[in-house]
């Protein structure tokens, strides 16, 4: 490490113990602090870690968090961003606030799909997991071609390192790339032959343009698609899920390569974040028993699902921000046969997306064939998503955009059970008030 790295590395540990000793938080502005006094900084930790990119539109977190509980099984010390901090600065942070490793270390971060280029300027990694691409925020990053472009951007940068990808995901066989590549996918259903609703994206076939049919749809355009013109087909598969056992709000049971599997997640979408740490796991010599133990571990993950006690209330809190992972997340509540109560927290910050059009493609009218007693919606374009749901016919009990004031209104909501959808920025601004009142520790963290 130069000079120039080791003054900017004490900064940035000396602005994060202050700002998590007098404010509880600070997982971007120490990196910021950092990559000013010293731009390539990132460079210095190269020779310390070998590193895993988690990217991808939706399920970085839950991926990475499942990876590393699932590496630390056979690898004792694993640095990762448990926060979901994914950008340049943030990860920085991640690296000069860990404690210095005596021997090269592991590290599992999710980044940002268009910070992946920037890591991969400085840091080699052993590995890429790619789970998705959908429409998300599209004011960052267009279509999902160009979110592509953007994550090969980086990988070129490491034409040896292994690609671990979801097969069922029809861009991800579109390019001809050096990398070793591992695919997984869902196999649990008997084959046949159907077209996807004429509404989801991505049913072209990148090859030759006509629709492409299906053996097998999980949701939006994932499964065992292939194209009956020009043979464009799903590659195969090294991993899969052979059997969906038992679905709930809280909990998944599963077969993987037709050993039994539980993650305490409801929703199909969180079983291929799952599927993507095992082959993760199994690509870095972890064994399928090892794998079990650490899936089956009681830790909840940061936004993802997590089950906050508020004065009786159990608080499902869900981090939401595309229209795919807001209709996954709509059908997984569905399935909870208590009675509960829903409220959706919509911020447009840079890091939610500032373009809200897309809670008009969520399948709020679903909502109505529940017996759902209560409705409230809030945050800082609480206005937006009040229309939207009034539009489905949904009637609100409560408005609050003040986050301050919703855990009031959580307290008073006539179920024991509350589903709180809300946007990355509002997690975050809820959690903190969480904190604050001792419902939760950390806050930020």
């Amino acid at each position: 490490m130069t000079l120039k790295s080791s003054i900017a590395e004490t900064a940035g540990r000396s602005s994060y113990w202050f700002l998590h000793k007098f404010f509880h938080g600070g997982s971007s502005l120490p990196g910021k602090i950092t990559l000013k006094l010293d731009p390539n900084i990132l460079k210095a930790f190269s020779k310390k870690y070998d590193l895993v990119i988690v990217t991808g539109t939706n399920g970085k977190t839950l991926t990475t968090a499942l990876s590393v509980r699932v590496l630390r099984e056979k690898y004792p010390q694993v640095l990762t961003n448990p926060t979901g901090s994914n950008m340049e600065q943030g990860i920085v942070t991640t690296f000069i606030t860990a404690p210095r490793p005596k021997q090269k270390g592991l590290a599992v971060l999710e980044v940002d799909e268009a910070n992946v280029v920037k890591v991969c300027q400085f840091i080699t990694p052993i590995a890429f997991v790619i789970t998705n691409l959908f429409r998300d925020q599209m004011d960052r990053y267009g279509e999902i071609y160009t979110t592509y472009d953007k994550i090969l951007a980086g990988v070129k940068l490491a034409p040896k390192a292994t690609i671990i990808t979801n097969g069922d995901e029809q861009i991800f066989n579109t390019k001809d790339l050096p990398n070793p590549t591992i695919y997984y996918g869902f196999n649990h259903e008997a084959k046949s032959d159907f077209l996807a609703p004429a509404n989801t994206d991505g049913l072209l076939c990148p090859k030759c343009q006509h629709i492409l049919h299906y053996h097998l749809r999980t949701y939006a355009n994932l499964g065992d698609y292939f194209c009956p013109h020009c043979g464009f087909k799903r590659p195969e598969l090294t991993y899969t899920v052979t059997k969906l056992t038992e679905l709930t709000p809280t909990s998944s049971t599963f077969e993987l390569d037709g050993k039994p599997y539980k993650i305490g997640i409801g929703g199909v979408y969180n079983i291929y974040n799952a599927l993507a740490a095992y082959a993760l796991g199994r690509f870095l010599g972890v064994e399928p028993a090892q794998i079990k133990d650490a899936f089956e571990s009681d830790e909840r993950v940061f936004g993802r699902q997590e089950v906050i006690s508020v004065d009786g209330k159990e608080v499902t809190l869900v981090l939401v921000k595309n229209p795919v992972g807001l209709n996954q997340v709509l059908d997984m509540i569905m399935t909870d046969p208590e009675p509960y109560s829903f409220g959706f927290l919509l911020n447009a910050n840079y890091a939610d997306g500032i373009d809200t059009s897309w809670i008009w493609d969520g399948n709020f009218e679903a909502l109505k064939t529940q017996s759902i007693p209560y409705f409230m919606t809030g945050g800082e374009r609480y206005k937006d998503i009040t229309t939207r749901l009034t539009m489905a016919g949904i009637r609100l009990n409560a408005t609050e955009p003040d986050l301050t004031k919703v855990i009031d209104l959580i307290k008073k909501m006539p179920t024991k059970h509350v589903y709180l959808l809300a946007t990355y920025t509002a997690v975050l601004q809820l959690r903190r008030e969480l904190a604050d009142k001792n419902y939760i520790q950390g806050g930020m963290d």
